[in-house]
């Protein structure tokens, strides 16, 4: 497996490194830092001497900037990476999220790992943050740490349908973590209240065959599981996907959230979002998507 992870020197980041402790063996981790290096303002041309005092201003905060990401890098590089194949530090300028997306493209990374600094989702909307694109954009797994891991034991394991079902079991069966994992596998069955009142047999009738099948469905997850040597227990609840896997979450206290992305393009996922955005916005512990 090859690691990509992003640190930027906040906490979360910092959160990011420490949890790579709890993955498998990785034979490359590539730890980057993203040079966000300001353009300078258009008026301080006028104040500053012109152009060549601009410039050289310019390529003064850069060196700064790169001189303390070399620091940042050597900071972080020994933390929990020993069990690495080996650690690259790569220092890149620009835009942090293009960085990485290009960078794990570059590296074929099997999985992103990065921290959230945990922006709301008006505020995320008008401005972007790094794990918004990075989540939005990225190839492979992406791995949003928003605070420490100290252990990955339970898995909250959150399913929609047969194609983040089979992505997610396919993930799994690459043996991604360090230590043996429980899921629990939760699917949410997203019924409106019905226009007919409650109680009217063949509306009883409906909820139970959909609830049948998917326990079913559930059921062959669970099958799928047991053959790779993962125990499981299914969940199955009514109710919008998203606050459905938030409550479950509340109320489990899961080291991790493992789910597909279901991702809507373009202005469809800024006007409606998606469940995996809306659970990454909210959620108690880490949140792992795989496409």
């Amino acid at each position: 497996m090859r690691i990509l992870v992003a640190v930027d020197g906040s906490d979360q980041s910092l959160h990011a490194v420490r949890a790579i402790e709890h993955l498998a063996h990785a034979e490359k981790v590539v730890m980057l830092h993203a040079l966000d290096v300001p353009t300078l303002a258009y008026p301080m041309y006028h104040t500053m001497g012109g152009p060549r005092t601009l410039e050289g201003l310019s390529l003064s905060i850069e060196q700064a900037m790169r001189e303390d990401g070399k620091r940042l890098l050597d900071r972080f590089a020994p933390l929990p990476l020993m069990d690495a194949g080996s650690v690259v530090k790569k220092l890149k300028k620009g835009l942090p999220g293009e960085v990485i997306l290009t960078t794990a493209e570059k590296v074929k990374a099997d999985l992103i790992v990065l921290g959230s600094r945990g922006l709301g989702p008006v505020k995320e909307l008008l401005l972007g943050s790094v794990s918004h694109r990075v989540l939005t954009h990225a190839s492979c797994p992406t791995l949003i740490v928003n605070r420490p891991m100290p252990s990955l034991r339970h898995i909250l394991m959150a399913v929609q349908g047969p194609e983040d079902a089979a992505a997610i079991t396919a993930f799994l069966a690459r043996r991604p973590f360090r230590n043996p994992i429980e899921l629990t596998v939760l699917m949410a069955l997203p019924f409106d209240k019905p226009l007919l009142p409650a109680g009217l047999a063949k509306v009883d009738q409906a909820i139970e065959r959909f609830v049948s099948g998917a326990r079913s469905f559930v059921e062959k997850i669970m099958s799928d599981l047991a053959a790779l040597q993962i125990r499981s227990k299914e969940r199955i609840v009514v109710g919008a996907p998203a606050p459905a896997i938030l409550d479950e979450a509340a109320a489990a206290k899961p080291d991790l959230i493992l789910m597909g992305s279901h991702g809507r393009r373009r202005l469809t996922r800024l006007v409606l979002g998606s469940v995996s955005h809306a659970v990454l916005h909210r959620s108690p512990c880490p949140v792992l998507i795989v496409r």
